[in-house]
């Protein structure tokens, strides 16, 4: 089983994107996804500076996935989804977030091989095999889906493919023309002072009550608790999945990597993996949806 880095959701500072980026260079990752899927007005780092990235990481030995902004608002978010495209006929494969991305893919000559991702939205064998048609040769399921839910999906396509789970992190929940970072400072969008550089993991959002409730992360609104299979691998394992997604989060990235490849390597047990991420996370760990219940449920490791 592989391990993926997805793109990075928070918007960081120049310099410590670059340093976590060359740190991963020597992780145990297996694929690495990059580029801005939230925000078009996050400019730190822009198109040449992700094909920099890719290329070090390429070098590494990483398998490198361009990914592509969720929601395309303006032309110039068109023209950037078009250079990522060009992409992939000059060695990199993309990942398409929405369908316009799709559809630049696959009129793509020749037909470049693409990764269907999370937020297209894929509930059934029908549009996944459609997507097939396309070019896609990975799917990264949505975060939402069980996975009594992804092997009925994968069981009813009529030609395998590669399935991809996302594994660590905060849940994506749902994204909006509307900055929520930007309201939360009363602050219009487009005049937002780029607030998102102060929260390397979003911005808590409880109850009235003080419960934990969501994390804001600009136009995207995120769980409040991080989801994590970690403590369930052997069972993910045993469902024929083939990637992980780890999400990156402020601090401790690597330790994660680490502590997942060495469960999937048979040195570590899910219950100690568990119990060493725990207090490097940012919140509280859930992994409802994997099981089909609620999203913030935590079912207890396998023992």
């Amino acid at each position: 089983m592989k391990l993926a880095l997805g793109p990075l959701l928070y918007y960081w500072p120049r310099e410590a994107t670059l340093s976590f980026y060359a740190a991963i260079a020597d992780s145990p990752v297996d694929i690495v996804y990059l580029g801005e899927t939230v925000c078009s007005r996050r400019h730190e780092l822009r198109l040449p500076d992700w094909l920099e990235i890719a290329q070090v990481l390429r070098d590494a030995g990483k398998e490198v996935v361009l990914s592509s902004q969720v929601l395309v608002e303006s032309e110039s978010d068109l023209k950037t989804l078009r250079r990522i495209v060009q992409q992939s006929t000059d060695g990199f494969r993309v990942e398409a977030n929405d369908m316009g991305a799709v559809r630049l893919l696959s009129h793509q000559t020749p037909r470049p091989a693409w990764v269907a991702g999370p937020t297209l939205n894929v509930f059934n064998p029908q549009t996944l095999g459609m997507l097939q048609d396309l070019g896609a040769r990975r799917w990264v399921a949505a975060p939402e889906m069980s996975c009594a839910q992804i092997s009925a999906l994968r069981a009813a396509l009529d030609t395998p493919l590669e399935v991809e789970v996302f594994a660590h992190g905060r849940l994506p929940l749902a994204y909006s023309a509307r900055c929520f970072t930007a309201r939360h400072f009363n602050l219009q969008k487009d005049s937002c002072g780029f607030r998102c550089l102060e929260f390397a993991d979003g911005i808590p959002l409880n109850t009235r009550e003080g419960e934990p409730f969501l994390t804001l992360n600009g136009i995207q609104t995120q769980s409040a608790q991080v989801h994590s299979l970690l403590g369930l691998l052997p069972e993910v394992q045993a469902a024929g999945v083939d990637i992980l997604r780890i999400s990156p989060q402020g601090q401790h990235t690597d330790t994660l990597l680490h502590l997942f490849r060495r469960v999937l390597d048979g040195a570590l047990h899910p219950t100690e993996a568990l119990a060493s991420a725990t207090p490097l996370l940012p919140a509280a760990p859930c992994n409802g949806f994997w099981r089909g219940d609620a999203g913030l449920t935590q079912h207890p490791a396998l023992v």
